[in-house]
């Protein structure tokens, strides 16, 4: 597959702001070496303000918004939700989330402790876009959705940025795939400043719909629950942004 390097050029900009802007509410992590391998550099996001990547994507989304935005509201597994909570927090606006039943309790728990209004009831992985739609047309709140949003997105990509200054000389970078926003501004970012590195998602073999999209080159859902422990990559499919990003304009090298 080809990649449009001028497709991920035209976003190396967006990205760049996304890092000025976030860059007093998030931390930068380390990239770590390991004694498995020095030759394996780790990014351990697990360090995030909020425990994970998804501080960068909320953070700019959210501090884009205008003066006078009522509020924000989005649907999360768990991880998206905290950030937003916290960034809406930051923002001083509310925050509305739909976490679907079922999920982690920390998590849940979590977002309530920053401030968020929590909806579980009868929210599921398979409806809560459909749901997400409904409350966000009915609160009057702008939508952050968790991964097919480019402000998302492009904060996603602000990691990127930071571990191709820290170890330059990667050949690899490996990136969990659920929605695709994570790897979407990972790819975005490293094809615009180094396309000879390669974009390689990791996908669990229970939630395959990126994989399958991939080796289609169609958009491919997931038809029932994901059976794994993973619970922050049981999405149904990618995002239409996603997409576009990692096969339409072939900016992912492979998936496993």
């Amino acid at each position: 597959m080809n990649a449009n390097l001028d497709f991920a050029r035209s976003h190396l900009a967006e990205i760049e702001d996304a890092a000025e802007r976030v860059r007093p509410h998030v931390r930068h992590t380390p990239a770590l070496t390991t004694d498995l391998d020095q030759r394996l550099v780790l990014k351990p996001e697990c360090f995030q303000v909020t425990g994970s990547f998804k501080a960068r994507g909320a953070f700019n989304a959210v501090l884009k918004l205008p003066p006078g935005t009522p509020g924000v509201v989005t649907a999360s597994s768990g991880n998206h939700a905290q950030a937003v909570a916290l960034a809406a927090r930051t923002a001083g606006i509310p925050a509305l989330i739909l976490i679907p039943e079922g999920a982690n309790p920390a998590k849940v728990a979590a977002t309530r402790a920053f401030g968020a209004e929590v909806v579980s009831e009868g929210i599921t992985f398979a409806n809560r876009d459909e749901k997400l739609v409904e409350a966000a047309e009915s609160s009057g709140y702008h939508l952050v959705h968790p991964y097919d949003d480019w402000d998302v997105i492009h904060g996603q990509g602000t990691g990127a940025l930071e571990f191709l200054a820290d170890a330059p000389d990667l050949a690899s970078v490996a990136i969990p795939v659920g929605g695709g926003g994570q790897i979407s501004g990972w790819a975005l970012a490293i094809k615009a400043t180094n396309p000879a590195i390669r974009v390689i998602g990791v996908e669990p073999a229970a939630a395959d719909d990126a994989f399958r999209s991939f080796q289609s080159g169609t958009l491919q859902r997931l038809t029932g629950p994901a059976n794994t422990i993973a619970d922050g990559v049981k999405t149904i499919s990618l995002g239409a942004k996603n997409f576009e990003v990692l096969v339409g304009n072939g900016l992912m090298d492979d998936i496993v």
